[in-house]
């Protein structure tokens, strides 16, 4: 299913269990693997709160391995 970006609409951030970040039409079902982590607002609001709190890209499993990898 496809869903459109509507600037008029009202969204809410969902997090996965990787800490990668997504916006989602607020009174959608979330999808498995998503969940709410209480943001909602207009798409510029909830677009803005994501580029604040997504400092790094990377899945957390990625950072985490990266983390603990060790200099040869």
């Amino acid at each position: 299913m496809e869903t459109i970006m509507d600037d008029d609409a009202r969204y809410e951030v969902l997090r996965n269990d990787e800490e990668q970040y997504s916006l989602w039409p607020v009174g959608q079902e979330v999808p498995a693997g998503w969940h709410r982590v209480g943001k909602e607002g207009s798409r510029d609001e909830c677009s803005a709160y994501v580029d604040e709190v997504w400092t790094d890209m990377r899945p957390r499993s990625l950072r985490e391995q990266m983390d603990g990898a060790t200099p040869a």
